[in-house]
């Protein structure tokens, strides 16, 4: 359990809060390119307790305060013209660093618009997802991660609403041991392969993965430190001869990376809305084949309603719980699709769990070890000490690559070294990824 404090220093990001201060040291999704508007490419969100307006500019993309300076309209309703917005009350025109470059009604020899700024963050597009710097200073280099360096075409990007603070959805994802019930089929899962996590077969073994695991469902779980984060392993005993490892990570300081198959992988941020909402970010991607995205993107709006991702299943209408579903087929009775289980699960804690009346076991490693990191990088941060996961310049981000993840089955004794060579087999095959450095520590 935590103490009350630092539950709230853990889940509380809004402006000025400890850890607030803390993620806005990191670029952070703000949108998918896709959800911008075409005819007009202009959109309000909301981040970090922030209130801003996303645009497309030419060579990029502006993200602003969305409220004017002078009588506080809503500059999303603006007019996109030279570069930046210009609000429809007075035609005050604000550029994409937040200066105010005209003031129509103000007199021609006056430089009262040199006194105006308005809040702005730095944006940079990056397979299929604005990223945005919202700190202080200049902006670290992207990391060398597979998720930006793979070729567009080869990845697919999404996002999805969920109701309930950050850290409840990002400590799922790093949670190897709830996928042994969660996500188990009581009868055969009937889902297609393609897109769906858990569905493959697992090589070697002729088992999709949500019955291995389900079968298997007492694993080791071992921490250790990475220049990313935490790298998490699970490992099942399948026979005395051999385990299955299953190796994911935490990408400090709110996104974990881990593995969709064989030959696939995924990212996944869980960015604040404010304290209560947040949206899930995934970039998807294929060291194989290039990515059928026509099929990942089907498959993902059916679940959803626009313009806002909000999954159909939620607390409204009981995350479409169905018990003779869940007695015949599925564990949780909540249809096929195991993000809705993962929704549920952190949804249904409430809007801010609350840590001090939980008890956490041996199986809950990664989570323990994932709270103590943060705690510890918010004292660095506030004391100007050097944060995990944040590269100091262009040479230093080109170290961090990867981060490995990976779903296979080893001899009991030696699996430590197998994971590292199967990993290396799977990116010397790649079509992209072949020619690329890795450091042993990825």
């Amino acid at each position: 359990m935590l103490r009350r404090a630092d539950n709230d220093k853990l889940t509380r990001t809004g402006p000025g809060t400890a850890l607030g201060g803390l993620m806005r040291a990191y670029w952070q999704p703000a949108a998918l390119v896709s959800e911008m508007p075409t005819d007009r490419p202009v959109k309000a969100i909301r981040l970090l307790g922030e209130d801003l307006v996303l645009f497309a500019r030419a060579g990029g993309w502006g993200l602003i305060s969305r409220f004017c300076a002078h009588r506080g309209v809503d500059l999303a309703y603006g007019r996109l013209e030279d570069g930046g917005l210009r609000c429809l009350y007075h035609g005050w025109l604000y550029n994409a660093e937040g200066r105010c470059v005209e003031q129509p009604a103000e007199p021609p020899h006056s430089r009262f618009l040199d006194k105006i700024r308005i809040a702005s963050y730095p944006c940079v597009e990056r397979n299929g997802i604005v990223f945005t710097y919202m700190g202080a200073g200049d902006p670290p280099p992207f990391p060398a991660y597979d998720c930006f360096t793979a070729p567009e075409e080869y990845t697919f990007a999404f996002k999805g609403l969920w109701e309930c603070n950050w850290l409840q959805g990002l400590e799922g994802g790093i949670d190897p041991s709830h996928v042994s019930f969660l996500h188990r089929f009581v009868g055969e899962d009937p889902r297609d392969v393609y897109g769906q996590q858990f569905s493959e077969e697992v090589e070697g073994t002729g088992t999709k993965l949500s019955k291995l695991v389900g079968d298997h469902y007492r694993p080791d779980i071992e921490v250790e430190s990475a220049e990313h984060g935490l790298r998490v392993f699970a490992v099942r005993q399948l026979t005395e001869e051999i385990k299955h490892v299953r190796v994911t990570n935490l990408l400090f300081p709110n996104a974990f990376v881990v593995p969709f198959g064989n030959t696939k992988v995924f990212t996944q941020w869980h960015v604040p809305i404010d304290d209560e909402n947040h949206y899930w970010y995934m970039i998807f991607y294929d060291f194989a084949e290039k990515t059928d995205k026509e099929t990942l993107l089907r498959q993902r709006l059916e679940g959803v309603s626009l313009p806002d991702y909000r999954p159909l299943r939620n607390r409204s209408n009981d995350w479409g719980f169905d018990p003779v579903e869940q007695r015949d087929l599925t564990y949780t009775g909540m249809g096929l699709d195991i993000n809705v289980h993962d929704q549920w699960a952190v949804e249904s804690m409430g809007p801010i769990q609350d840590r001090t009346v939980e008890r956490l076991g041996v199986s809950d490693r990664a989570i323990t070890a994932n709270r103590r990191l943060l705690l510890r990088a918010i004292d660095a941060f506030h004391s100007g000490g050097t944060l995990p996961a944040h590269p100091a310049d262009e040479a230093e981000a080109a170290r961090f690559v990867g981060p490995h993840a990976v779903d296979l089955v080893a001899a009991s004794d030696g699996w430590q070294e197998r994971w590292r060579e199967k990993e290396a087999e799977r990116r010397r095959a790649s079509p992209w990824h072949r020619t690329r450095p890795e450091p042993a520590d990825a």
